[in-house]
């Protein structure tokens, strides 16, 4: 039976944004953006910052000005209905502009995503004589019914080299997939970056737990996890520093004496020092019991990353 509660859509949304990446300043990025009042809603909306920018990875190869992203998860059904109902979202958007024709028709373009082909409409655009070209793989351009620009990019069959955030987006993954896309995500740099592949690697975790536990006890995959948790730790260390610097100045403003300030400054920095810490680890101890580490093995990575005696780790079991 499928996981209903996997989060696919946020997945979705951190994932085009990593496909894009190299073209991120040219780009702005709107997710869930309202056209009115739900369920009217965008998926992604991508907007061009800088008209004149070329796109580097294929699938922005069709991307004007506006842009409006529609993904469909392994579960939902894309028809000609769904097909209409995304090229009405961009109609909206195109008349909710601050004036008359502020936003250009032949400046949108339509995306629909999705896992597999949909091989109904597919057959529904043949029948109705719609002219389908095939840029590269997984990518199908739509003519001939369309408002606006459109394609249809078919996950499953994109180059897993020049692709690898969209394909995590399966519940279909095999076990060098999921290698692949740790290793992929031990190499980026930067916050933003490493962030937005946690929400991709989160999905194809959730997705896939028989491949998940094809790889338990594999002692590289448990240091992969562990790195990847590095980052998620060190923020959630200064987000409590911080609010605990903040306890700090408060109670210490309240003491009204220059002792009081220091102490309570003191107290707010060890505790959100603490809360942090304790905060890492249970995320880390949570990633690896997805990943089908058992306690003994999970025990033995936080003592060593964190050095834990054996009594402090047994309190994250």
């Amino acid at each position: 039976m499928k996981d209903t509660k996997i989060q696919w859509h946020p997945g979705f949304a951190a994932a085009i944004q990593l496909e894009l990446m190299s073209n991120r300043d040219d780009l702005k990025f709107e997710k869930e953006y309202n056209l009115n009042t739900k369920p009217l809603e965008i998926d992604v909306l991508v907007i061009k910052k800088n008209t004149d920018a070329l796109i580097d990875n294929e699938i922005g190869q069709i991307f004007k000005g506006h842009n409006i992203l529609e993904y469909k998860s392994p579960e939902d059904h894309l028809n000609i209905d769904t097909f209409y109902k995304v090229g009405a979202y961009a109609g909206l958007y195109k008349s909710y502009g601050t004036s008359v024709d502020a936003i250009k028709a032949d400046d949108i373009t339509v995306s629909l995503i999705r896992e597999t082909k949909p091989r109904g409409l597919f057959r529904y655009f043949e029948q109705h004589g719609c002219r389908i070209s095939k840029p590269c793989s997984g990518i199908y351009y739509i003519e001939g019914i369309v408002l606006f620009p459109t394609q249809i990019i078919v996950t499953g069959e994109l180059d897993t080299k020049n692709h690898v955030w969209l394909k995590a987006l399966s519940d279909k993954l095999q076990e060098k997939q999921l290698r692949e896309l740790l290793k992929r995500i031990r190499q980026l740099t930067g916050k933003e970056n490493r962030e937005l592949a946690d929400s991709v690697l989160e999905v194809s975790i959730g997705a896939n737990k028989q491949a998940v536990e094809t790889l338990k006890g594999d002692e590289n995959m448990c240091q992969a996890l562990m790195e990847i948790m590095d980052p998620q730790l060190t923020l959630q260390k200064q987000k409590a520093l911080d609010q605990g610097l903040k306890e700090g100045l408060e109670q210490g403003m309240k003491q009204g004496l220059q002792q009081g300030l220091q102490q309570g400054m003191q107290q707010g920095l060890q505790n959100g020092l603490q809360k942090g810490l304790q905060k890492g680890i249970q995320g880390a101890v949570s990633a690896l019991r997805d990943f089908g580490h058992d306690d003994t093995e999970i025990r033995t990575a936080i003592i060593t990353k964190y050095g834990l005696s054996q009594e402090e780790a047994e309190a994250y079991l």
